[in-house]
């Protein structure tokens, strides 16, 4: 049996995301944290699917009642552990398929909980697509660094621009590719790179080749396939100036990162000793469903 207070706590976090949801939006975090007094819990709709994600060997009976009763379709629940990274476990309600659909401003995402411990999108960069879908056009040209599954560059490709998906994994350029097919978009019409961020922006510059907007979203730390280290508060300023190299003339980078141990100002700050001076520079607030704390820090510039 829920207890008053948890049923009041669930409803109270609800409601505060009940604008965000629409038909042509179903990828939204509902409880996120300490933000919503549910210390170490969150909770995400993906596609008419919930999954629960907390710390600790189990999920509390109580709180698991209460959302198999709430839930709309399955439920799923992912242990968060930096170390052990297993992929979701099936709570109750109807399994979902091995890959299912889940809507962003009105695109398709291709997601799953069969997949590992990441299920196909960050749902904190919500905003910063929408942003960036609003500066692309016909004729503009996009390079996607880190791109994991591709969803900055489906959001370009909408607007008519041409894109170009970088990642190490094989795994996730095919993720992307479903996802343009996904979305009624040839992905023969775009480039898809694998490999390491750092080669390809050097080899861009090089080549001359040149981006109307480049997206960089590394992970906090990172490893090559040669054993090469990229940790973000040692290395973005290098990994900054090579996509400078690659932008044209009028063109903006979304610098992003989400280490903890750097402020958003400290982050900005950064960039801009690197940065031509007549550049615009601005940062960017996460979206209104992640009030936990501002872990992603986005910097836009426009040379």
């Amino acid at each position: 049996m829920s207890t008053p207070r948890l049923s009041q706590l669930l409803d109270s976090a609800f409601a505060k995301r009940q604008s965000l949801l629409s038909p042509n939006n179903d990828l939204v975090r509902l409880i996120d944290g300490e933000g919503d007094d549910f210390p170490g819990l969150y909770l995400e709709t993906l596609g008419g699917h919930w999954l629960i994600s907390s710390q600790g060997p189990s999920l509390s009976q109580e709180l698991k009642v209460e959302l198999l009763d709430r839930a709309p379709g399955s439920l799923y629940w992912k242990r968060l552990d930096q170390h052990q990274k297993e992929p979701p476990v099936h709570l109750g309600g109807e399994e979902a398929p091995e890959y299912f659909a889940g809507l962003e401003n009105g695109l398709k995402m291709r997601l799953s909980f069969q997949a590992g411990y990441s299920q196909g999108i960050f749902l904190d960069q919500r905003d910063n697509r929408a942003a960036l879908r609003e500066l692309m056009a016909p004729g503009k040209t996009l390079l996607n660094t880190f791109a994991y599954t591709g969803f900055f560059s489906i959001v370009a490709a909408a607007a008519g621009a041409t894109t170009s998906t970088l990642d190490l994994s094989q795994v996730y350029l095919d993720w992307a590719r479903e996802n343009f097919r996904l979305n009624k978009m040839n992905p023969a019409e775009h480039y898809f790179c694998k490999g390491d961020t750092f080669h390809w922006l050097r080899r861009f510059a090089k080549q001359g080749r040149r981006f109307d907007a480049i997206v960089l979203d590394p992970p906090t730390f990172s490893r090559d396939n040669k054993g090469n280290i990229f940790r973000v508060e040692k290395d973005y300023p290098a990994l900054f100036e090579l996509a400078l190299a690659c932008l044209t003339p009028g063109g903006t980078i979304l610098a992003c990162h989400n280490y903890r141990g750097m402020t958003a100002q400290e982050f900005e700050d950064q960039l801009r000793k690197s940065a031509p001076s007549e550049s615009q520079i601005r940062s960017t607030k996460m979206p209104p469903d992640f009030i936990e704390s501002p872990y992603l820090k986005s910097v836009w510039l426009t040379v």
